[in-house]
Parts: structure tokens; C-alpha cells; sequence
């Protein structure tokens, strides 16, 4: 490790404590999808605060309809993109040099039910190693780690010869194609980006799952229940549908192997790497009454190694259901209504073989002191937009913690300290230093 290198290792060690106030300002920064200003006003300052000029600008959908990654998130179908903004400063490099960005979402998931919680999630409170509050792990722990990495650099008088590129987004939770999307067809196309979601150092992120949502209406013929044999049950009609897709789900289990990767995240996601799952059922209105409708609502996911496309799967699982209405004759002459909506997303998978990778698996290594572990895969991911549609190379790395959209979320501040090393060299080794020569 270079003389420099070290020295801004050591200021990142020494100044653990203005990163977790910086952290914990960010998390009073009540910031949901949707309602993302409040964490935005903070990062503003922030760059200002370094001598950067941000870029703040709100997302246009009619200029992002068109793109393949693009759907209609649902805060974006609630709040539209008025008042919404995405961040980005830039530090010009000295020249020669390949350019990065280091990015994050500062939205966070609600933290409903507010009694599963022990402390109050809006106010970080330390014990020991662990900072708790919401977003402290997911993602605004990894936000102030990369914030405190360009601080040391600043400080440490290191003059990169490329671009670096400090940005943070809005709506990753619900998709993120008014954030990284909107940046990137802004003109923010570095050479390379680092997203500082929580991987767990020294695992490294290398993918996300292709996710789409869907919502099957089932019609039925409500009636008094002391008279159901003049009903039909709706409830009835929507399990059948619901065990077919169950089926569904085991069979495409059986079919692709487990996807490696998500394996290591989550050792219990051996069997079940690509995914269907009921998430909500409505149905009846009164006790009294044959329900004569059922709404259910899943979400199905699948890893980048099967290969399909969100075409491929919409339509075995619309097959899936006409299977069922084939069968039966109230089906058939009233069938249920399929709906997409919210997230609609690709797979992605970041080329472990590529010239950054080696960059960050090397100082990931040296800082760790460990090899490197590869994860991801189960979930959607602001990735997927660097690495599918601009070829960008784009992993994610970020601390330990958890409780990530649940109750009393904690990050390891020691994981957020091995964070901040592991980008700043990342960023010397890739941008390159100018040593004035």
C-alpha cells in the first residue's frame, strides 16, 4: 500500500465520528419514496460544503418513456416527479484518467408498525459497534461512508486525474427510474460507478433480479351465505388460480439451478432463486355474504442466469392462469383480470472479469484482509442500469448490518469505516493519482 494511500486509509479511521453525525443528520432526514427532499437539502449542503456545484434537477418522464429499463414506479404515479429531485456534483480530475461515480438512493421504506420497534427510528442511537435507525444500513450508511472516503481525499490533498462523480437518487425502493435512470440519461456515464448498497464487505454485490409485479382480479356472484349454492365464491375461484402459481413456482425451481450468488447471500434461498410469491389477497365486504370478488397481488423474480426476459415470464405466468380458466367453466365464461403494474425490471449481472472488478477486488481484499465473496441476485437493484444498458461496470459495495425494512435496522460502524477505505483506493487506483509531476 503506497504512502498516500495510507494516509487517507488513517484520516477515514480517525474521523469515524463526523461520518456517524453526518449519518445520523441523513437518517432525521424522514425521506420515504416519494417524499426523498428532506435527505436531498442535506446532501446539497454537504457538496457545498466541499466546494462542489450539485446538479439538482427533477426527473422527466416523457424523456425516459422510451428507454427499455423505464416503467411507471408507483411514487411516481402517486406524486408525479414535481419537487423531486436527483443530486449530482462532480470533482474535475487533473486529466489522463478514467472517471467514477459513487452513487446511492436515499429513499427509504417505511418504518410501519412504528410498536415492532424498540427506539424511535428517526434518531440513530449507538451501542457498541451498532448505529440503529432507519436507512442507517439500507442506504444511507453506505452514502456517508463514500462521503467520508471523498473527505479524506480532499483532505489528504489527493488530485485524481479522472472524473468523480458524488450523486445521489431518488425512488430505488420502488424502482429507481426516476434516480439512477434519470442520471444516467442525463449525461452521468462514467467509465465506472460504485452503489454503496449494503453487500456486506467482504462480499461484494454482482447482481439483481429481473422483477415484475402483477394483480389477478377474480369475479365470483356474491349472494346471502345462508343461500351460497346460488353464489359462487370468489375466494374459491382466486385459490385455484393461487395454487396453480404455486405450482409455478416449484416447477421453475426445479427447473434452473440455484443461482450461485444469491446462495451465498441468503444459504436458505437454495431451492428457490427464482421466485413467485402471493404478497396481499382482498376479498368480502361483509360475514353475512358470499364474497363475489378476490384480488390478489404477487411478485415474481428470477436471477440473471436463467435467461429470460420479463416477456418470457409474463407470459408463462399468463399461461399459468389460463391453465386454470381452461378448466373450469365459471372461469371460462367470466375470466379474471391480469394486471402489471409497478416494478418491471431486468436481471443484471456485473463482469466479475472485467478491469474494475480487479480494482475493487483488490483493495476490498486488502482492506478486509480476507477474500472476496460474491452476492445478489434475489432482488431489483439500481445496478441493472449501469451494467444492462450502458455497459458500465457498476457493483455494489457496503457495509454489515441489519433489519433492512423491518424493525430496529443498525449498521456496523466499523463495516461503514471499511466501506470508506475500500472506495477511496478503489477511486485512486481506477481515476488515478496526480502526483504533480
Amino acid at each position: 500500500m503506497t504512502a498516500e494511500k495510507s494516509a487517507v486509509h488513517e484520516y477515514i479511521e480517525d474521523n469515524e465520528d463526523g461520518m456517524v453525525e453526518f449519518l445520523s443528520r441523513l437518517v432525521a432526514a424522514r425521506s420515504l419514496p416519494g417524499e426523498e427532499q428532506p435527505a436531498q437539502d442535506v446532501m446539497i449542503d454537504r457538496f457545498e460544503s466541499f466546494g462542489l456545484e450539485p446538479d439538482v434537477w427533477e426527473p422527466d418522464a416523457d424523456e425516459l418513456r422510451d428507454h427499455p429499463g423505464w416503467f411507471e414506479t408507483t411514487p411516481y404515479t402517486e406524486y408525479g416527479y414535481e419537487g423531486r429531485y436527483n443530486v449530482a456534483a462532480t470533482k474535475a480530475g487533473t486529466g489522463g484518467g478514467r472517471s467514477l461515480a459513487l452513487s446511492g438512493h436515499v429513499d427509504v421504506v417505511t418504518p410501519e408498525p412504528l410498536d415492532a420497534w424498540t427506539r424511535d427510528p428517526w434518531e440513530t442511537e449507538r451501542e457498541g459497534d451498532r448505529l440503529y435507525g432507519r436507512g442507517t444500513v439500507d442506504m444511507k450508511g453506505g452514502i456517508a461512508a463514500w462521503v467520508l472516503a471523498f473527505e479524506a481525499l480532499e483532505a489528504c490533498g489527493v488530485d485524481l486525474k479522472g472524473d468523480l462523480t458524488l450523486q445521489t437518487t431518488i425512488e430505488e425502493e420502488a424502482g429507481g427510474c426516476g434516480g439512477v435512470l434519470s442520471a444516467l440519461e442525463r449525461g452521468y456515464r462514467p467509465d465506472a460507478a460504485i452503489i454503496s448498497e449494503p453487500a456486506g464487505l467482504p462480499t461484494v454485490g454482482i447482481a439483481s433480479a429481473g422483477v415484475m409485479y402483477f394483480r389477478v382480479t377474480v369475479h365470483g356472484k356474491a349472494t346471502h351465505t345462508a343461500t351460497k349454492f346460488l353464489g359462487v365464491d370468489a375466494v374459491g375461484k382466486a385459490t385455484e388460480i393461487y395454487r396453480a402459481l404455486e405450482d409455478l413456482h416449484r416447477e421453475r425451481n426445479e427447473r434452473y439451478e440455484d443461482y450461485e450468488p444469491a446462495v451465498n447471500q441468503y444459504p436458505e434461498a437454495a431451492g428457490s432463486t427464482t421466485n413467485l410469491a402471493l404478497t396481499s389477497f382482498d376479498a368480502g365486504t361483509w360475514t353475512s355474504m358470499i364474497p363475489g370478488e378476490a384480488t390478489m397481488e404477487f411478485r415474481v423474480g428470477w436471477p440473471p442466469s436463467t435467461g429470460e426476459s420479463r416477456e418470457d415470464v409474463r407470459e408463462e405466468v399468463l399461461d399459468t392462469i389460463q391453465s386454470v380458466v381452461d378448466d373450469d367453466e365459471w372461469l371460462g365464461e367470466h375470466p379474471p383480470e391480469v394486471e402489471w403494474f409497478g416494478w418491471s425490471t431486468d436481471p443484471h449481472e456485473f463482469d466479475v472479469d472485467s478491469a474494475f472488478a480487479g480494482v475493487v477486488f483488490e483493495n476490498t481484499e486488502s482492506v478486509m484482509g480476507e477474500e472476496v465473496g460474491y452476492s445478489g441476485g434475489l432482488g431489483g437493484m439500481d445496478e441493472r442500469f449501469y451494467n444492462r444498458y450502458y455497459d458500465i461496470p457498476t457493483p455494489s459495495i457496503g457495509p454489515r448490518g441489519d433489519g433492512a425494512h423491518g424493525a430496529d435496522e443498525y449498521v456496523e460502524v466499523s463495516s461503514l469505516v471499511e466501506t470508506a477505505k475500500v472506495i477511496a483506493g478503489v477511486a485512486m487506483d481506477w481515476c488515478g493519482v496526480d502526483d504533480g509531476e
